[in-house]
């Protein structure tokens, strides 16, 4: 699978079991039409280099939102899979999750 346009990505600090540091970076791209869906289903590609494994996987929805959506969830519990420490700013789950206040 291709990322395509990449529309987001961000750059996280790793610290491995042995102490060693490195860098870990998440990529998004554009949600685009699944082509191989026959309903009009979406499709949003992602990848994570630096944790072994670069490959560009997807998350599918019914529209490109939740395409989006689905897409950063995988990405937030894949990351959280990982033996090493990852920290980027200090946020809870690397900023991935938002929890605005509404007034």
């Amino acid at each position: 699978m291709d990322l395509g346009e990449i529309v987001a990505e961000r750059q996280i600090e790793g610290v491995a079991p042995d102490g060693s540091r490195f860098e870990v970076v998440i990529r998004f791209g554009a949600p685009r039409p699944d082509p191989l869906s026959s309903t009009g289903d979406w499709e949003c590609p992602h990848q994570i280099v630096g944790l072994g494994d670069d490959t560009v996987q997807a998350a599918y929805g019914v529209d490109s939102l939740q395409a989006l959506l689905l897409s950063v969830f995988a990405v937030r519990t894949k990351l959280a899979e990982s033996d090493s420490t990852l920290d980027w700013l200090g946020m809870p789950e690397l900023g991935l999750t938002v929890a605005p206040v509404l007034s």
